[in-house]
């Protein structure tokens, strides 16, 4: 299908609204689709999303159209109180009270290690598929298969399940066992095992590896290299693509054979639903989004309250338990991120027993904004949710310079107050670091306070495992900051110097 089959397919939802799709043709197969979904089960701060409106939204779906899946493409924890206190269990409930039927692995799902994967998956109805993970040395291996066919109407579909390389991005102790693939070469090698041997009719690539990420494999790289795969309904970087919209990033990207292949995704935590409807008699399709909001509100939605009911009480106490004031921090200003770098630069000294020249922390360590107002504890662990501790790393000057050099190359990142940095953003190189006023030295050795997963190469900061660790926080870094803020008085103060700038 070209560019301008697309178009036509699209235009009559363009023109005469949502209800022209589903009233046409009922036996067209739908594809639903969510990604990064991250734990959101109530609307975020902004009114968007919630479980129970996106049941509802794809119960209407369901209502008018005889062929339908649904399928998450990862990351449906980690990022509300619910994953911080009961590690997947409520997610694991709530994706089988949606009736998914196909689910992939985020990088997330790793937080907490694979036996904890085992056990969330485990639980799960839908179909587990993981194509370039050798899984064969962990639980994992039991539950996951390497593709699906799906015949619907005589027509089959295959669906295969892509994820990004754990090395930099999950940590080692987290992911141990699992063994990545090439994501282009076990793509192909499915999909045309698929095409030739199962003789499917089209292939969906569910996957987990962005769309657009610099040196890594992302979406647009698989499309643009595969020859079997039709569709990809992709997660990880939160991209929202919206073909109706008139700013949408490129949907239709042609392949090496130059066939277009359509890129769907939703962006981040449950506020869309992609719907992307396939003809069954001529294979055509057209994509978009559906708005998880107010529309979909019920009365009441009594079997989700029942599963929830057990799980609310200890979530309200962590969100009413006052201990702090704020004056409004976020991500945006870097306000956040300034905080707690200076916090990490704080508490580092403390477990160093002697002043740390810097600090180091990452803005993906930063979930969601803090609101002025009031602080609660579960404010707190919903702002700095990982599994993450205070370490104080001796590192020579140069390996500090190429840490600061990979922050540099994502656009800047978390220092404390006193380090000034400045570099080329057409290079991602640093040109300048002042450290305390002074020149960084690449001879003298600085005591850098992080956190672990960083000190350990995560966030692809490999030149930090160069240093020698000299002292580690027993605590999360949320406890340490619940106890600080409740007991020694730490104080939120909002300081948005931009720290790292071009």
């Amino acid at each position: 299908m070209d560019i301008k089959q697309y178009r036509r397919l699209l235009l009559p939802c363009l023109v005469f609204g949502v209800s022209a799709i589903f009233s046409a043709h009922a036996d067209d197969l739908v594809i639903l689709h969510t990604n990064d979904t991250h734990s959101q089960i109530d609307p975020d701060s902004r009114g968007l999303g919630g479980v129970s409106r996106r049941k509802a939204l794809i119960d209407s779906v369901r209502d008018v159209h005889d062929n339908v899946l649904l399928v998450d493409a990862g990351d449906m924890v980690q990022g509300t109180l619910y994953f911080t206190l009961f590690g997947g269990e409520v997610e694991a409930k709530l994706m089988n009270y949606l009736g998914y039927d196909i689910q992939i692995l985020g990088n997330h799902e790793f937080d907490n290690g694979v036996d904890e994967v085992e056990k969330i998956f485990s639980k799960l109805n839908a179909e587990k598929l993981s194509t370039n993970y050798d899984l064969s040395a962990t639980p994992l291996s039991k539950i996951f298969r390497p593709y699906s066919v799906r015949e619907i109407d005589g027509k089959k579909i295959g669906f295969i399940a892509i994820n990004l390389d754990p090395k930099g991005m999950i940590a080692d102790k987290n992911s141990k066992g699992v063994v990545y693939l090439d994501a282009i070469k076990a793509a192909n090698a499915t999909a045309w095992h698929l095409r030739h041997n199962e003789k499917v009719d089209l292939v969906v690539a569910l996957t987990h590896i962005g769309y657009s990420e610099d040196g890594l494999v992302d979406d647009l790289d698989l499309a643009a290299s595969s020859e079997d795969i039709d569709i990809i309904i992709g997660g990880h970087t939160h991209t929202v693509i919206d073909p109706q919209s008139d700013e949408h990033p490129d949907f239709l990207v042609d392949n090496a054979v130059g066939r277009p292949v359509l890129i769907a995704q939703t962006g981040k935590s449950g506020v869309n639903v992609g719907e992307i409807v396939i003809d069954l008699d001529d294979l055509s399709y057209f994509s978009r989004l559906l708005p998880v909001d107010s529309r979909y509100d019920k009365a009441s939605d009594d079997e989700l309250e029942e599963i929830l009911s057990p799980y609310r009480s200890e979530v309200e106490f962590f969100r009413n338990y006052k201990i702090a004031k704020s004056p409004g921090l976020t991500k945006d200003d870097w306000s956040l991120v300034n905080w707690m770098a200076d916090f990490v630069k704080e508490e580092g000294s403390r477990l160093a027993g002697k002043k740390v020249d810097l600090a180091i922390v990452n803005k993906g360590g930063v979930r969601t904004d803090m609101p002025k107002g009031d602080v609660t504890k579960g404010t707190i662990m919903q702002i700095f949710p990982f599994d993450n501790r205070i370490v104080v790393v001796r590192m020579k000057g140069a390996d500090l310079r190429n840490a600061l050099d990979v922050m540099a190359a994502r656009g800047g990142d978390g220092v404390s107050k006193g380090t000034d940095v400045t570099f080329d953003a057409s290079t991602g190189k640093t040109t300048g670091i002042l450290i305390n006023g002074k020149e960084l030295d690449p001879e003298k050795e600085y005591l850098v306070a992080t956190i672990d997963y960083l000190a350990r190469g995560g966030d692809y900061m490999t030149p930090m495992t160069k240093g020698e660790t000299v002292a580690e926080s027993p605590e999360i870094i949320y406890e340490t900051m619940i106890d600080c803020l409740q007991n020694r008085k730490t104080t939120i103060k909002a300081d948005r110097t931009l720290r790292m700038h071009k």
